[in-house]
């Protein structure tokens, strides 16, 4: 396409791009089972091509139910000299007809054509994606975002890129609220941007998102880890009473005394730590906070009981219900106020 002639030449290896960064190419490919992602980076590329030609034609293929000869046909150039762009999805569960015809059109893709490659994960169709690599063209790998750090820096750069502020405790509540999912949490942000007058503060965040089952498993592990036993035991009956899951709940306390464990342990500076371990700058301060109120036995004994409670919620106990309880208790007593 007119608009990207540097991003068509073929190198002898492909070039690494973001869901972010990526640009129109002869081919790209989209790779990785995180599907919100992946359509990231298709719109990405759509967007891209239909500003640089308005009147680009779209199709879109199924590399599973492919019809021998189709992507031929439709890169083929029109009479009216269109730009061509081809979306071909399913990769995963291609047909030997597509694998076929794509090999065939890697040797010789028409310049003025996208072809956008979607792979969602496995083996299926490995000989194409290693020809694709090893041509140079553009890949993007889009993994599922699963430590809590990439999905605040995902969160930040949604607000930054909208040129609006989220205060950082907003940022955690919104991830401990609705982070389970990426395309829930990237709507969560798309809404908080844009009923927001001025900026997101954690307050407006718990009016949003506050009645989710990940936000109150967190507020209860917030009140147990400050050693208020009265107000984690209340939260947690309210959630149980409202039909909230316990594994969930234990999850979140788990989650709460495995960063509690690692900063106690860690040395130097909260950046320094941070670094270390792969965690915010600010996550860090919290905890080094919250660690005062702990002694070394108390968040031993803490971590054996969450670990005994998420068994038994498992399926060990036949009242997974006491053994949150339990938990909950243990924690919020071993913990100084």
């Amino acid at each position: 396409m007119a608009a990207a002639p540097t991003q068509r030449t073929r190198t002898t290896a492909s070039k690494t791009a973001t869901w972010k960064d990526v640009t129109p190419a002869a081919i790209v490919l989209i790779t990785g089972p995180e599907a919100y992602l992946g359509s990231r980076a298709m719109d990405r590329v759509r967007a891209q091509a239909r500003a640089a030609a308005p009147d680009v034609e779209v199709t879109h293929l199924n590399a599973g139910s492919y019809e021998p000869g189709s992507l031929a046909m439709n890169v083929s150039p029109s009479l009216f000299g269109e730009q061509k762009l081809i979306e071909v999805e399913g990769l995963e569960s291609m047909n030997d007809a597509f694998l076929a015809d794509g090999l065939k059109y890697l040797a010789q893709p028409e310049p003025e054509a996208v072809l956008v490659l979607r792979h969602s994960g496995g083996v299926r169709g490995k000989k194409l994606l290693d020809a694709v690599r090893a041509g140079g063209w553009p890949v993007v790998d889009c993994q599922p975002l699963k430590k809590d750090a990439d999905k605040i820096a995902f969160v930040t750069a949604e607000f930054r890129a909208a040129s609006r502020r989220i205060d950082q405790d907003a940022v955690h509540a919104l991830v401990n609220a609705v982070g389970a999912h990426l395309a829930e949490l990237a709507a969560a942000c798309s809404q908080l941007i844009a009923d927001a007058a001025t900026g997101v503060d954690a307050a407006m965040v718990d009016r949003y998102y506050g009645g989710r089952v990940e936000a109150t498993a967190f507020k209860v592990a917030d009140a147990a880890m400050a050693g208020n036993a009265p107000l984690a035991l209340s939260t947690l009956r309210h959630a149980l009473a409202t039909g909230a899951d316990p594994v969930p709940l234990v999850a979140a306390l788990a989650a709460k005394l495995r960063t509690l464990a690692k900063v106690a342990g860690a040395q130097g500076s909260a950046s320094q730590i941070a670094k270390q371990l792969g965690m915010q700058p600010w996550l860090v301060e919290q905890a080094q906070r919250e660690v005062r109120r702990w002694t070394p036995e108390g968040l031993v004994r803490s971590i054996q009981v969450t670990a005994e409670a998420d068994a038994q919620v498992k399926g060990l106990s036949r009242d997974p219900v006491y053994a949150v309880e339990h938990a909950v208790t243990v924690i919020a007593t071993s913990a100084r106020r």
